[in-house]
């Protein structure tokens, strides 16, 4: 390698303790290598060159390609999906209507309830609703931007350490995975917290050239938006950025340890100030938290949102129940939506297989080969950096994805997407560089091969779909890992044109081998229209929604979407009936209507134009409204309709929902409307 596997001056070229001696651009003999290996200084230049002066011709018209092609995939066909996740959907609408709504994330524009999340990933899509209309496109435009965003900061983040090619590399490698092109074309809250994450990766690692705290701060800062996106999971990466640049950055422990204060600052700037303004505003001008039984943002952050997520206490979920990951239980391994069961091998079961791991075995052996080859190098090493960032980054977050016994789902693996594509790019690229040292040229050897026979396994899980095409990737790999091996130190003798043809042949074949199977499978995601709570990706396009679906799973838990089977994801939603819809359209209420749990809210929102609460947010079991609460509303008139049904069922009965329920029926009449029984409130 150019600067990754280079011995240290003094070291013995080859010596069981040494570091593997640098390569050429041009195949070069053991002995030429070693004979130049403490000599590195011209290859050093080079590469500093390579990053950070004039670059090769290709570089920007390849870089601009990259971009170009990944737009085209997270935007082709975008309206086939609708509205995708109707109870986000349904947020999203109500920002374009009311600023409050927009500001808390409310449910409904009324401001009634919110989303069990917080607002930050709602904000965009509801701003390009107010500017140009809202419907799906202006709600779904954005997600794909932000993944084509994602795609080229990563690009640059790896260009920096390792040059442009490594950046391309996991550039692609991003935009073809499966899980992230599923989810920048989906509005949940994951396409704006990838986006957030990749970008706190860049400032660290501007951060670690010069050991700059005004870098480190900014991506705090960024840290803090993506805490106000998904909470406690935009804080998984933390670890692994601190200590990259306490390990790497070219200053004094001291000043390092001030700097990382400094971050600390910047999320605390970012994430308390909304919490402050949110805790502090008056619970009477603004819409109740929903996921918490005390109208509370940090109940929701280190309750619902955190420890009961990890824990399985109360399943992460309000009103209890558990959908976690245990053995046996909704989450075991017969319920893909919910994770499998939870264990070291999580990562690449059937539930989180296919979404983010075709590229993982990969990420894993590179990882560690390049710690080990990168170990003697000075402390302010990049390209260990890297590893470092990247490494504890997809080591922590994969680990607490894999253990949780609380609600996951599989689509929360794009938040690995970026650390393995990243360590794809910087550890293939090292090792080709040093690939005149055969341990380097075995490693990448195994680690092409390992990516194409699990490539087969993972095809393998849909036997039914392309069965030609495993036997391509295994078949591909063995050729990759064994022209890898073999190629020749005679090649020197070889006329430049034919080194040049080769060595091209030798990277089209690997890529080929490590590729084939994730382009093949995200292509196949795209061609698929998704709607619901818990998409997947692959060839046959599913959804899992609120409740208990056709099939026969426990339903999603509402920050990751309550739209579920029945509310659909198209405009409109299936679940109301046309009479309905002009029933509630006519009401002149303040809000149209009220029905137990956000799915049929949702729905029934996005049909009408109008606001529906969601009694008990989005399973029925928030303690919100009260029966006091929702006489007084009555009272003024402020609600139209009661629908009867809903989820109520599954909230346990907790926060007066069934009180309301009785309460309604003992003192006003009951109609069928369509094929739905209502109460007309008031007088």
């Amino acid at each position: 390698m150019t600067a990754t596997i280079s011995p240290t001056a003094g070291a013995q070229a080859g010596s069981p303790a040494g570091n593997p001696p640098a390569a050429h651009d041009s195949p070069a003999s053991a002995p030429e290598a070693a004979a130049t290996a403490p000599h590195l200084s011209a290859s050093q230049s080079r590469k500093e060159r390579l990053l950070f002066g004039p670059q090769p011709r290709w570089v920007r018209p390849s870089a601009a390609l990259l971009l170009v092609v990944t737009a085209a995939l997270y935007l082709w066909n975008l309206e086939a999906t609708g509205y995708a996740n109707s109870f986000y959907a349904a947020a999203i609408q109500a920002g374009t209507k009311d600023w409050t709504a927009l500001l808390f994330g409310s449910l409904d524009a009324g401001n009634a309830i919110t989303v069990d999340k917080p607002p930050a990933a709602l904000w965009i899509p509801a701003l390009a609703g107010r500017i140009f209309g809202f419907s799906a496109l202006s709600m779904l435009i954005p997600q794909a931007l932000m993944g084509v965003a994602a795609v080229g900061l990563l690009y640059l983040t790896v260009k920096r350490v390792s040059g442009p090619a490594a950046g391309l590399l996991a550039g692609g490698a991003l935009a073809l995975t499966p899980v992230a092109a599923l989810m920048f074309r989906f509005n949940n809250p994951d396409a704006m917290l990838t986006l957030c994450l990749v970008l706190a990766a860049y400032l660290t690692t501007r951060a670690i050239e010069k050991g700059g705290w005004k870098w480190l701060a900014a991506a705090g800062a960024v840290i803090g938006l993506a805490f106000l996106s998904k909470m406690l999971q935009g804080f998984l990466i933390v670890p692994g950025l601190a200590l990259a640049y306490l390990w790497a950055a070219p200053t004094t422990l001291g000043r390092r340890l001030l700097h990382l204060l400094a971050a600390a600052a910047g999320i605390a700037v970012v994430a308390g100030s909304y919490l402050v303004l949110f805790q502090l505003t008056p619970a009477s001008v603004r819409p109740y938290m929903a996921g918490s039984e005390t109208n509370s943002f940090l109940e929701l952050t280190f309750g619902y949102n955190g420890l009961g997520r990890i824990t399985g206490s109360g399943g992460g979920m309000p009103g209890g129940g558990n959908l976690g990951g245990n053995a046996g239980g909704p989450g075991g391994n017969g319920n893909v939506g919910f994770g499998g069961t939870a264990g070291i091998t999580r990562m690449f079961g059937t539930s989180f297989g296919g979404e983010v791991s075709w590229l993982l075995p990969a990420a894993l052996i590179l990882l560690a080969a390049g710690l080990w080859f990168t170990r003697r190098e000075a402390r302010t090493s990049k390209t260990r950096a890297a590893l470092l960032l990247w490494g504890g980054w997809l080591v922590i977050t994969a680990g607490i994805f894999s253990f949780m016994s609380g609600t996951v789902h599989p689509y929360y693996a794009v938040a690995l997407a970026p650390a393995i594509a990243a360590l794809a790019g910087i550890g293939s690229l090292e090792l080709w560089r040093g690939r005149a040292y055969w341990p380097a040229r075995v490693v990448l050897a195994v680690t092409v091969l390992a990516t194409s026979v699990w490539s087969a396994v993972l095809l393998g899980r849909d036997p039914a779909w392309l069965p030609g095409l495993r036997v391509i990737a295994v078949v591909l790999g063995v050729l990759a890992a064994a022209a890898l091996l073999l190629r020749a130190d005679s090649m020197a003798a070889l006329p430049a044109r034919f080194r040049k043809a080769a060595t091209a042949g030798f990277v089209i074949l690997a890529l080929l081998a490590g590729g084939l199977g994730s382009t093949a499978w995200t292509l196949a995601t795209v061609a698929q229209p998704h709607s619901g709570s818990i998409p997947t990706s692959g060839p046959t396009a599913s959804a899992m929604g609120g409740g208990f679906g056709a099939a026969g799973r426990a339903g999603s838990d509402g920050a990751d979407g309550s739209a579920g089977a029945a509310a659909g994801g198209g405009p409109g939603g299936e679940t109301s009936s046309a009479e309905l819809n002009a029933l509630l359209k006519s009401s002149g209420a303040k809000w149209s209507a009220i029905v137990s749990g956000a799915t049929q809210a949702a729905s029934l929102e996005l049909a009408t134009g109008t606001s529906v609460i969601a009694l008990g947010g989005w399973n029925g079991g928030d303690p919100y409204p009260t029966l006091a609460q929702f006489q007084a509303m009555v009272d003024r008139g402020e609600i139209g309709y009661f629908i009867s049904g809903g989820m109520g069922g599954m909230g346990g009965g907790r926060g007066g929902n069934s009180e309301v329920t009785t309460w309604v029926a003992a003192n006003y009449q009951a109609q069928t409307v369509g094929n739905t029984t209502v109460y007309k409130l008031g007088a």
